[in-house]
């Protein structure tokens, strides 16, 4: 099996199934992680029945951060999976003003990097992802 994963314009590819967020903090980027994993991600989960995607997309910045203020924007669609299994989901940009302590949860830490670094959990991902943002930023 392979993977497949493609951004599409937003709002094209609901019903949403997750949410993924580029978040910024301090000019750096913040990825988290997991207690299970020793490699880095960026912030995201499930949207839960009854939730929007921008709830969602709130809920689990807090939940995988702290993030206590900030800004959030959604960006675009992204669908994922395998074909015949793709979900799909929305992506925000996070300008992150304040964090406050990681609650408990799935996470064991979060950090700042100036850049991405080479151990992340989903690589293929987020390359699509930075790419997709590094064009809008491009058009803006």
């Amino acid at each position: 099996m392979s993977f497949f994963g493609q951004v599409c314009p937003l709002g094209t590819k609901g019903p949403y199934q997750y949410v993924l967020m580029l978040s910024r903090y301090q000019g750096k980027w913040l990825l988290s992680r997991h207690r299970s994993r020793s490699t880095w991600e960026t912030q995201g989960g499930h949207v839960e029945a009854g939730e929007t995607p921008e709830e969602a997309a709130r809920r689990e910045l807090y939940e995988e951060s702290g993030a206590v203020a900030y800004r959030l924007r959604p960006l675009f669609d992204y669908v994922a999976g395998e074909p015949g299994n793709m979900d799909a989901g929305m992506v925000f940009a996070v300008e992150i003003e304040e964090l406050g302590p990681l609650p408990p949860s799935e996470m064991a830490e979060v950090r700042a990097w100036e850049q991405m670094p080479e151990n992340l959990t989903y690589p293929q991902i987020v390359s699509d992802l930075l790419g997709a943002w590094q064009e809008l930023q491009d058009k803006e």
